[in-house]
């Protein structure tokens, strides 16, 4: 007979429960402490302006305002353009600058992912082409593409025939991908722009014309400073409204007429140069396709050859990535010569100026 005073007996689950798990949920230390250091950087990394490092909902407003609504924009600047506005100190501006480079981990990539990024680039079509095939398949997207020239040598006649050129099918040389209109922002320096030759363009491509009208966003800027300020808005409204064509026509009117003398000189290029960041990060950032027109000034001392020169000096020579002159030839034709480029080689062909735009002579 058992004694009523025997031990009960315990399972080992009763004894020790906490050590009785499932051995697969079961995580070594190492393992938890590398998943949360994991699950906190993912968690660090900001996604939006907001939640970089120093700013708030006041300053994020303030950065959108004047074209840093992205993270990529921020990390792109420098302090100097952060710190000029408004109450952004030097210190808040290298806080945010470096906090916007950490989220992207910008660095170096090999040569291959800049060959894929660069497949992706599209090219518009003139409307010519003998034009086309000198530029390799027509204006590309992601750059900044400079025309000069003398008067009537068919600059602005180009520009205008790109605000409707972009707005075609992309296979038929647009950028148009039958979901989003292309929207083209032309700043307008002189007082050029015609839309009765956007209509006439238009219906030489088959295009309504009202809507290629109302798809072409104008611009008149006044002064140099309003010429800025209006190439800021392209940026702070770029994706919104889908701009993949920006034209400034002509570039360095503004800045010639304001800027007097040679005192004046090193003032402009600055300013001029400020500018010309401005609309290379735009093509940049946005594949946009930016065009700018540029006139000729004449050096008096060249006594053989063009005296004729792009006006805005090395400043404008470095930052345009491809160069085209354009001068005039007998009648409605227009010669443009390859000055400059990373791609296309030095060369020329002949396009005609008609009623219906630029076309092959």
């Amino acid at each position: 007979m058992a004694s009523k005073h025997a031990s009960k007996v315990v399972s080992a689950e009763e004894a020790v429960p906490e050590l009785i798990e499932d051995p697969v949920l079961v995580k070594s230390e190492q393992e938890a402490k590398a998943d949360a250091k994991a699950d906190a950087k993912s968690n660090d990394t900001p996604t939006s302006v907001e939640e970089l490092a120093g700013v708030g909902p006041a300053t994020a407003k303030k950065l959108a305002e004047n074209g840093y609504a992205t993270i990529m924009a921020l990390a792109t600047a420098s302090v100097a353009e952060i710190a000029n506005i408004g109450s952004i100190g030097e210190k808040t501006a290298q806080k945010i600058i470096e906090s916007a480079r950490g989220a992207l981990n910008l660095s170096f990539e090999t040569a291959d992912i800049v060959n894929t990024r660069r497949k992706a680039m599209s090219r518009v079509t003139t409307g010519s082409n003998e034009l086309n095939k000198l530029l390799g398949g027509g204006m590309e997207t992601g750059s900044m593409t400079e025309l000069y020239g003398e008067f009537r040598s068919g600059k602005t006649q180009l520009a205008h025939q790109l605000c409707v050129c972009a707005q075609l099918p992309i296979e038929k040389g647009g950028l148009y991908d039958g979901k989003n209109p292309v929207t083209v922002a032309y700043i307008d320096t002189e007082g050029t722009f015609r839309p009765e030759r956007i209509i006439a363009m238009a219906q030489r491509f088959e295009l309504d014309p009202e809507a290629t009208l109302k798809n072409i966003q104008v611009g008149r800027a006044y002064n140099s400073d309003h010429q800025m300020c209006l190439a800021d808005k392209v940026l702070q409204t770029a994706q919104e409204k889908n701009i993949r064509v920006l034209i400034v026509d002509s570039l360095v009117s503004h800045f010639r007429a304001e800027f007097m003398g040679r005192g004046t000189l090193a003032n402009r290029q600055q300013k001029l140069n400020q500018h010309l960041h401005a609309l290379l990060r735009a093509a940049e950032m946005n594949n946009m396709l930016v065009i700018v027109t540029n006139q000729v000034q004449a050096k008096p001392d060249v006594f053989f050859g063009d005296p004729n020169q792009a006006s805005g000096g090395n400043i404008v020579a470095h930052a345009s990535q491809t160069r085209l002159k354009l001068r005039k030839s007998k009648g409605p034709l227009r010669v443009v010569q390859v000055v400059d480029s990373p791609l296309l080689p030095e060369s020329e062909c002949v396009f005609s100026i008609t009623e219906a735009g630029i076309a092959d002579e």
